[in-house]
């Protein structure tokens, strides 16, 4: 017999059960807490939103000068939304796709990534007789005027040094993808500018401005104050640290420009917690998500680059995680288990970019340090990003636009970090390359064999595959099958879990080959 629910009781319960948030209705597990719209185990419904966000996207098509729309808007509306290109929305592109590339082997990938690198070297940098030389121009000031040349708020002649920054690493990634020498010299360009402009700092004042004028050299006129600081300088810090691995350009400028930097990270952003702006269309002052969590990341990922200190990285990135939660955290879906992540302190909306990365972040430290006591929360945040998806890959902002930046270039970046960190979070029955400590160069998919080439012959990746392999091979040398994955750490070979919640989990370690297969 059926129990019978009060009718007080029953409305609240329809009530859950019926609220809606972005495209859809939210959708709880038996004790209540989010799940994914589309299915409620997160293996199946984050793959199935990273393929149709990125159908979504390459689907966009042009403008009508023939030149991609995702190039020159950052909001996508099908009448074409009258702003121009969002600050960081190029090099967020680069970031996710490198990942997307890995994960899927599409070429198509690496077409896309080479596209956008050579539109904006080719219409988009500062001039090297500038004040400011060589840097990309975030923004153009005339939306279909086919180049980059100024800043949303700023003007004509603006730029932002740490979107360069960011720029330039990505170049660096495409660069070993491809191995197009254009992109290494033109990051190079990039790390020697900002070399030559890295100033002490204080707390008004960071080592390279927010906002500059490339020719002059002049913060703007409005808001000045303001254009002098940011924390977002984790493009700086990988620019540098991966020019000096690569043994290009001026290393001995770029150390110690790179000393200069980490030592106000350390004096200012770090214990002030004034992380600053990060978004185009604002000019005035504000403290943001991005710069904090992206700190936090890069504290996790490189934890011997930025202090050799013992529990330096994974104390200081949790103490911003915190940080993080405290500020910008919301109470507004706590009845379903999930704390949404605000953007800014100027605009203090949700979003799912913001939820989406600090959730990937909180993966990450839980992998590096052990702790788990906010795991099972940061994959109800993945959960909750979910549902600003649309079945056909629209990506909305809750309640607001369909923004490339944060439904796009900075968004599925998120779920592949926290499928490689997690990687029960990767789909079963499937084959993917989730993390590679080496840029991966190509990577081929086939029913019995995965094939792939890193650009470095030492390099250690993860894996979720659908078989046991027969055999792993690093130019055509079998290696070992452990029995731990704490020894490929050590020397070469692979591990394989083929049972439990990361069951199909392979991890392999070469260091004298930069070709692996993997053999049914």
């Amino acid at each position: 017999m059926k129990k019978i629910l009060p009718a007080s009781l029953l409305l609240l319960t329809l009530s859950l059960q019926a609220e809606p948030l972005g495209y859809h209705e939210i959708q709880t597990d038996a004790a209540g807490r989010i799940v994914p719209w589309s299915a409620p185990q997160p293996s199946v419904a984050y793959d199935r939103i990273i393929k149709s966000v990125w159908s979504f996207w390459k689907g966009l098509g042009n403008c009508s000068n023939g030149i991609p729309y995702f190039y020159q808007h950052q909001v996508w509306s099908p009448g074409h939304d009258a702003r121009g290109l969002g600050g960081d929305q190029l090099a967020m592109a680069l970031s996710s796709l490198q990942l997307l590339h890995a994960y899927t082997g599409d070429p198509e990938i690496t077409r896309y990534m080479r596209g956008i690198a050579d539109f904006v070297l080719d219409h988009g940098l500062s001039l090297a007789t500038d004040t400011w030389p060589n840097l990309p121009y975030p923004y153009n000031t005339s939306i279909h005027g086919g180049n980059y040349d100024g800043d949303m708020r700023a003007g004509k002649g603006f730029l932002q040094p740490d979107k360069a920054a960011s720029f330039g690493a990505e170049l660096l990634a495409l660069f070993e993808m491809t191995g197009e020498m254009r992109y290494r010299d033109a990051a190079s360009a990039i790390a020697d500018t900002l070399a030559a402009k890295a100033v002490p700092g204080d707390d008004a004042h960071s080592p390279w401005p927010f906002r500059v004028n490339a020719r002059t050299g002049e913060l703007p006129a409005k808001a000045s104050a303001y254009a002098a600081y940011t924390a977002n300088w984790t493009g700086a810090l990988r620019l540098f640290d991966e020019l000096a691995r690569l043994k290009a350009g001026h290393q001995a400028t770029y150390q110690s420009a790179r000393n200069t930097l980490i030592a106000w990270l350390k004096n200012y952003p770090l214990k002030t917690r004034n992380w600053g702006p990060f978004f185009e269309d604002v000019s005035f002052w504000s403290n943001t998500e991005i710069n904090a969590d992206t700190m936090a990341w890069y504290l996790l990922e490189y934890p011997d680059r930025f202090d050799s200190s013992p529990g330096f990285g994974s104390a200081a990135a949790r103490s911003i995680l915190d940080w993080t939660l405290s500020t910008f955290g919301t109470n507004r879906w706590a009845a379903y288990g999930v704390t949404a992540i605000q953007e800014q302190t100027a605009y203090r909306v949700p979003g799912n970019s913001h939820t989406s990365r600090h959730a990937s972040v909180e993966l990450l430290y839980a992998e590096k340090s052990g702790s788990t006591l906010h795991k099972e929360e940061a994959i109800r945040q993945l959960n909750w990003a979910t549902y600003m998806v649309a079945d056909d890959g629209k990506n909305r902002y809750p309640n607001d636009d369909i923004w490339l930046t944060d439904g796009y270039g900075d968004y599925l970046r998120h779920y592949l970090r926290a499928m490689a960190a997690a990687p029960e979070l990767a789909p079963t029955g499937q084959n993917h390359l989730l993390r590679s400590s080496s840029i991966l160069r190509q990577i081929h998919y086939s029913p019995d064999r995965i094939e792939y080439a890193t650009f470095d012959s030492a390099s250690l990746e993860r894996l979720r595959i659908d078989f046991e392999p027969a055999r792993v091979t690093a130019d055509n040398q079998k290696l070992k099958r452990f029995k731990s994955a704490a020894d490929i750490k050590k020397r070469d070979g692979y591990y394989y879990e083929p049972a439990g919640p990361r069951a199909g989990l392979l991890e392999i370690h070469h260091s004298g080959s930069d070709m692996v297969a993997i053999i049914r």
